[in-house]
């Protein structure tokens, strides 16, 4: 009877559908992310590492056969209720016999099958199909590849120019101003992962010194992980991430926050160990984790790590301890001397371990997590860091949850540092019926609760002095629309930089998405967001803080008028009130993107006009593969790229970007050793990838 319903879905399903069978059609995966991270602004999302683990998804699409509830809510696409509708599907029916019979599971939409199909396959093989040894499966995988970038600004800047009498700083960069990258990796999903990426920011010097802990490139990264042997789920060595309950205590950066999509992205996916293969200089671990699996529903996790960090150590002259810091260092540069005498100047040991139990639709999880350095944090005076982590050593324990109850899903963790403060996050997310989902979530962080390596949801980019509501909803009226929109209510109760008293906010986005056919998509956004800050301009003897109301209009359009033609128009306002007369900003961009055979070409002219760097405009850029681009654009200008991608030879494939950027009614651009002499500025970046 099953094979006779899968037949007459076949038989019956759109041929858009049938389309997308493999071989799968190429995604608009700039489309996809450019959606996906609609709030562009927000500097505390690692959007690389989005990016890339979305592309690896995309590269070895998820056997639907075999995967974990985990791995599809890390896609983004499916709600948790959906999830759970997805697994009893297979429980009451068996595993899938074809990727059709995805309509036949309740709560599973045409628009929401489309969006799943690039990253999903259909598979009866298993985890252990190939039983070669790993050195075969090693040479013999197809993802296996080795990249190289190059990245230059044109023009001269500050930091590079010669030191003379009339110069203002006599602080130069020690490096040329190439930015180089290279990346080898070869990964098989539940099976392995090896890598290695080596990097050298602009105005670093390439060079072979062990005293300053210089080795060619700046920053290296290596990592070892199999996946599924014998007892052993993960067995990692070198550098790797760890993403455990909601990231309130281990978040890998994984995770997208507030945005257009207000259902998936605020719950966090239990991934536990992740391969690290980023650029993000302190973001990781080093050393090594293991997943052990007591029984098939009981896993133990353990890990140690031991890196040295950025750090500007300074000699205290009142306690016993020859030196101290403020905090770790985290922008990753090594250009001047200054910046390279904190190089690796600390050393962080992270330690702990935490043990997962799951059966069936429930979860439950118990993690402990010490951190140690080698010399103490000590911060300032300044009263809004009073109740901020001083000391050498930290630890957290808690507890996190998750529970799947009919279209309810249930999550949240809790825990307690060293301090006695307290962080918890609990929430659900709903599916009302086919056409509507809700989700709400509330957060409390005290003031004194430090988890180093948390990240869990939250309007500040840590999990500290912060207590907030969520409360997000996703509708689909009628075929073909979609409306979704949130509301976030904030405060802060202990001060904050910049802030110098307890203050509050709020933040709401709506966006209706009309998509008419396949070949065209419109849709437009308004978010906007009150938050208290210090008063301008203020000449009083003590600061006050007054609301700064912020607000964003977008509209978009994008048409297809052939599949190798794509033409996508977009129109951006922004306005900005705080104790002084509005500014506004605009962006006007126009894309077109052609394809030809192995030959790809992405172009755009953008005219901007903002009052200040507050109006600022955010807008995504295609880029070269794994690179992730969104620049900040102010003052009055235009700005225009092209990107070319082609495949030279078989396996080999290059893509070159030039970008330029006109300014008017400007001498310089930038600041400090930044600063352009000019109204230009330009930068080129070329790669190619080569696979094995």
């Amino acid at each position: 009877m099953r094979q006779v319903i899968i037949l007459l879905l076949i038989l019956y399903l759109p041929l858009q559908l049938q389309a997308q069978n493999y071989p799968r059609q190429t995604i608009d995966f700039d489309l996809f992310v450019q959606e996906l991270f609609s709030q562009q602004e927000d500097e505390n999302i690692s959007y690389e590492d989005l990016y890339e683990t979305l592309f690896q998804y995309y590269q070895q699409p998820i056997d639907l056969n075999n995967t974990t509830p985990e791995e599809l809510a890390s896609l983004f696409i499916l709600s948790r209720p959906q999830i759970a509708s997805f697994f009893q599907h297979i429980q009451d029916n068996g595993k899938l016999l074809s990727i059709y019979e995805l309509q036949a599971i309740p709560g599973f939409d045409l628009i929401t099958i489309y969006q799943l199909l690039p990253f999903v396959k259909v598979d009866d093989a298993g985890l252990y199909a190939d039983s070669r040894p790993l050195w075969q499966r090693l040479i013999g995988e197809d993802n296996n590849a080795l990249i190289v970038r190059y990245e230059r600004t044109l023009q001269e800047r500050r930091g590079y120019s010669s030191v003379d009498s009339s110069s203002r700083s006599q602080s130069r960069y020690l490096g040329s101003p190439d930015k180089l990258f290279v990346r080898y990796r070869n990964s098989v999903a539940q099976d392995y992962s090896l890598g290695f990426t080596a990097e050298k920011d602009a105005g670093e010097a390439f060079t072979w010194d062990p005293d300053t802990r210089r080795y060619g490139f700046d920053f290296y990264t290596a990592h070892f992980q199999l996946y599924n042997k014998g007892r052993f789920k993960t067995i990692a060595l070198g550098d790797y991430q760890l993403q455990i309950g909601q990231g309130l205590q281990l978040s890998s950066g994984y995770s997208v926050g507030k945005g257009s999509e207000t259902i998936t992205t605020i719950s966090r996916a239990n991934l536990g160990i992740r391969p690290y293969s980023s650029v993000l200089e302190s973001a990781f671990f080093r050393g090594a984790a293991v997943t052990y699996r007591l029984k098939d529903d009981l896993n133990l996790t353990g890990f140690y790590s031991t890196k040295r960090t950025d750090a500007n150590l300074q000699t205290d002259t009142i306690s016993d301890v020859s030196e101290t810091f403020t905090g770790i260092q985290t922008s990753g540069f090594h250009r001047t001397a200054t910046e390279l005498a904190n190089k690796g100047r600390v050393r962080e040991q992270i330690f702990g371990g935490s043990l997962q139990y799951q059966k069936r639709a429930f979860t439950i999880g118990f993690t402990a997590v010490g951190t140690s350095y080698s010399s103490p944090i000590k911060k300032t005076d300044a009263p809004y860091q009073r109740f901020e982590f001083n000391g050498s050593s930290n630890y957290t324990a808690g507890a996190n949850y998750s529970f799947t109850w009919q279209n309810v899903y249930l999550f949240g963790e809790t825990a307690m540092s060293k301090s006695g403060g307290i962080g918890s996050i609990n929430g659900l997310i709903a599916n009302l019926s086919d056409k509507a989902e809700v989700a709400m979530l509330y957060r409390y962080y005290s003031r004194d609760f430090h988890s180093l390596y948390g990240g869990a949801f939250g309007e500040g980019s840590r999990n500290i002095n912060e207590r907030g509501f969520y409360t997000g909803i996703k509708l689909k009226p009628i075929a073909r629309w979609e409306i979704t929109a949130y509301y976030d209510r904030f405060t802060f109760p202990w001060l904050r930089y910049r802030v110098d008293a307890p203050s509050y906010g709020d933040e709401y986005l709506v966006r209706l998405y009309f998509k008419p056919n396949r070949q065209s998509a419109l849709y437009g956004q308004f978010r906007t967001e009150s938050k208290g800050l210090n008063a301008p301009n203020n000449t009083t003897t003590i600061d006050y803080v007054a609301q700064a109301l912020r607000r964003n209009y977008l509209l978009y359009y994008e048409f297809a008028p052939t599949p190798a033609l794509s033409l996508k128009s977009r129109v951006q306002f922004s306005s900005y009130e705080h104790e002084a007369p509005k500014q506004t900003g605009y962006l006007i961009a126009q894309d077109i993107n052609y394809s030809f055979k192995n030959i790809r070409l992405s172009t755009r002219y953008a005219l901007f006009d903002t009052d200040s760097y507050d109006t600022r405009q955010y807008v995504y850029e295609r880029d070269v593969l794994y690179a992730f681009s969104i620049p900040a654009l102010s003052g009055k200008g235009t700005r225009v790229y092209a990107l070319l991608q082609f495949q030279l030879i078989r396996d080999l494939d290059v893509w070159i970007k030039y970008g330029i950027t006109n300014y008017r009614n400007v001498e310089t651009i930038g600041s400090g050793l930044e600063t352009i002499e000019g109204a230009t500025r330009s930068d080129v970046k070329a790669q190619v990838r080569y696979k094995f």
